[in-house]
């Protein structure tokens, strides 16, 4: 299963969903976690995604086009995320994990696959299986 994460330095879960200009990508599974990629949407912030705010049609779009580019990942770690982007994620049954606080990207790989391996949720036991 792929795992997201919205970050400025791939070092630490930091970054609202929208404004996140990379998104570090790891694989999970029974045995342990890798890093497999970095996917980047701009350097820095991804101002195409804050400028069209309040744009209606063309801010969709764009907000679409990204929740495509991750689409195969399963959860998605973040500080900040908008409903309508949410919901976006829920269709494509990816779950956003909300932080409240910058985390470690590492500490939360380790977290959730002690979970997986223990006692995971209802809603990561079908995430793992639709793997």
């Amino acid at each position: 299963m792929k795992v997201a994460f919205a970050t400025t330095d791939g070092i630490s879960v930091n970054e609202h969903f929208g404004r996140a200009g990379m998104f570090a990508i790891y694989e999970l599974d029974a045995s342990g976690y890798t890093l497999l990629e970095t996917r980047r949407f701009s350097e820095g912030r991804d101002r195409a995604i804050e400028e069209t705010k309040g744009m209606g049609k063309i801010h969709d779009e764009r907000v679409e086009d990204k929740v495509e580019k991750i689409s195969d990942c399963r959860i998605i770690y973040l500080t900040e995320i908008g409903g309508p982007s949410a919901a976006r994620l829920a269709r494509k049954g990816i779950m956003p994990v909300k932080v409240k606080e910058p985390v470690s990207i590492e500490e939360s790989m380790r977290k959730l696959s002690e979970t997986i391996k223990n006692s995971p949720p209802p809603w990561l036991k079908k995430a793992l299986a639709s793997d």
